[in-house]
C-alpha cells in the first residue's frame, strides 16, 4: 500500500486542482492521499466528489498543513482528519487566511524596494482562487527571472524567514494549535521538522515539549531532509512515542518532487486513523483503501 500525507492543491499553493490531485494521485499508483493545503480545507469537496470519478481505488485523507510559531520560529503541523466546523480551530485559520493577502503586499512592497518590477497584479494572478501565500510570490519572481526556482527564493536574500523581503503573518502558537487540533478530534504531525534549508528550525527539545503536550508524529521521509537526517528523525520519533510519516509535500508543477516520492508505512496509517474522531478517511472507487477507511 503507498500512503502519501502530505499534498497541496490550487486550493492554497499547489498548480493541481484538488480533483487533478485526486485524478493524478490515482495515476500515480497511491493508494491513499492526504489533501493538506495551507490554512485551508476548502479544497476537500471537490476533491470527495472526484473520487467517484476514478477506476481505481483510492482513499481520500482530508487534513490542513497550520502556520505557526513557537520561540520566534515558524513551523508548520500538518492536521488530519479534525472536524472542519469545530469553532475555534476554524476562528484561528480563518484569521490566518485573512492575514494572507496584506501580507504578501507587503512582500511585494519589499521586494520593488529592493529593485525588483514586481506588481501585485501578477502575483494575484498565479494565485488565482487559491490562498495566496510565499510560493505565489516566489513564482513570480521566477516568472521575472530574478531567482531559477521556487526553492530558490525562499533564502535569506529575498523570501526566506527573516529575509530581506519577509513579512510576517498571523500564525497559530505551536502549542495552541497541537491543544486545537486535538481538541477537533485531529491528528497532528510536524511537518519537514528539519528543513534547514527554509530557514530556522526549532531544537529536538522543543519537539519533545510538544510531543508531551500531544503532538502525535513527526514527518521524518521527506525531500528537505537527507539520509541522516531521516535516520535521526525516525530515532527521535521512537525516543518520544511519535509516529514517523513519510510524505512528498507536493505542489504539482511548482516543485520538481513526484506524488508518492516519500510514503507512510500502513501500520502508521491505521494508528492515524485509530486516534481520530473529527472525520474520517473517505473511500473513493473501488471501495476502501486501507484499514479503517470505510469508517463514518
Amino acid at each position: 500500500m503507498r500512503i502519501d500525507l502530505h499534498t497541496h492543491s490550487t486550493a492554497s499553493d499547489g498548480t493541481d486542482t484538488p480533483a487533478e490531485l485526486v485524478r493524478n494521485a490515482a495515476a500515480s499508483g497511491l493508494d491513499v492521499v492526504a489533501l493538506t493545503d495551507h490554512d485551508t480545507t476548502r479544497g476537500h469537496a471537490e476533491a470527495v466528489s472526484a473520487l467517484s470519478e476514478l477506476d481505481r481505488p483510492l482513499t481520500l485523507v482530508t487534513g490542513a498543513e497550520l502556520s505557526c510559531r513557537l520561540d520566534g520560529v515558524g513551523l508548520h503541523l500538518l492536521a488530519y482528519l479534525f472536524d472542519p466546523e469545530e469553532p475555534e480551530l476554524l476562528r484561528e485559520r480563518e484569521l490566518v487566511r485573512d492575514d494572507r493577502v496584506p501580507r504578501a503586499k507587503q512582500m511585494v512592497d519589499n521586494l520593488r524596494d529592493l529593485g525588483v518590477p514586481l506588481t501585485w497584479e501578477r502575483v494575484a494572478r498565479i494565485a488565482g482562487d487559491g490562498s495566496v501565500g510565499r510560493p505565489h510570490v516566489a513564482a513570480a519572481l521566477v516568472e521575472l527571472g530574478v531567482v531559477d526556482s521556487v526553492s530558490d527564493a525562499f533564502v535569506p536574500q529575498w523570501l526566506g524567514d527573516g529575509g530581506r523581503a519577509y513579512a510576517g503573518k498571523h500564525e497559530l502558537d505551536a502549542f495552541d494549535a497541537v491543544r486545537l487540533v486535538k481538541g477537533a478530534g485531529g491528528v497532528v504531525v510536524f511537518a519537514h521538522p528539519q528543513a534547514t534549508s527554509r530557514g530556522r528550525i526549532v531544537p529536538e527539545s522543543a519537539i519533545a515539549e510538544l510531543a508531551a503536550a500531544g503532538l502525535d508524529g513527526i514527518e521524518a521521509d521527506h525531500m528537505d531532509h537527507d539520509q541522516a537526517t531521516r535516520a535521526r528523525l525516525h530515532a527521535l520519533a521512537g525516543d518520544l512515542g511519535l509516529l514517523a510519516t513519510g510524505s512528498s509535500d507536493y505542489h504539482g508543477s511548482r516543485k520538481t518532487v513526484q506524488l508518492g516520492a516519500f510514503t507512510t508505512d500502513p501500520e502508521v496509517y491505521a494508528e492515524i486513523i485509530r486516534r481520530a474522531t473529527g472525520a474520517f478517511p473517505v473511500p473513493g472507487a473501488g471501495g476502501a483503501a486501507g484499514e479503517g477507511a470505510g469508517r463514518g
